[in-house]
């Protein structure tokens, strides 16, 4: 078993430390400007992302990252709010969707400026172009080995 250098330890601390504070510092400004928790504008998103702007309940877990249970729980949050509604459909009923409600779509386009100005805030402006791309590259590469069940191929 490969045993990582301290380098490689730095970098993988570096970025859970990154990615905790830049979403701490999202939460907060989101809710100083009194807007939808991240979570949820996070699955409002996906849903009006998706085709018809619905989703089954396993489709929207795997687009956010949260658990089944915590998609379901947050999924009945949205309904009480208005946001969402639960559909079943004729076909199959046993699968349940989510579905964007009108009210869905206003909270997450009103919660988008602060999110944007965030993103650009404490991630993006952070980077020069050359680095921007360089991540941007490894990001993807490392997402495409996830998604296909192995490891990230050599630059």
């Amino acid at each position: 078993m490969k045993r990582l250098k301290e380098e490689e330890l730095a970098l993988w601390r570096s970025f859970v430390r990154l990615h905790a504070s830049v979403i701490r510092r999202i939460e907060q400004d989101l809710a100083d400007d009194r807007l939808i928790p991240l979570t949820w504008y996070d699955v409002l998103v996906a849903l009006y992302q998706a085709p018809n702007h619905r989703l089954r309940m396993g489709e929207l877990k795997e687009r956010t990252v949260l658990t089944a249970s915590g998609i379901t729980r947050l999924v009945e949050r949205l309904e009480q709010q208005g946001l969402v509604r639960r559909e079943r459909t004729e076909s199959d009923r046993r699968s349940t969707y989510a579905v964007l409600t009108r009210e869905g779509k206003r909270a997450f386009l009103k919660a988008w400026p602060t999110y944007e100005r965030g993103i650009d805030a404490y991630f993006v402006s952070l980077l020069d172009e050359e680095e921007q791309r360089v991540i941007r590259s490894a990001f993807e590469r490392m997402v495409a080995a996830h998604d296909a069940g192995g490891k990230a191929s050599e630059p």
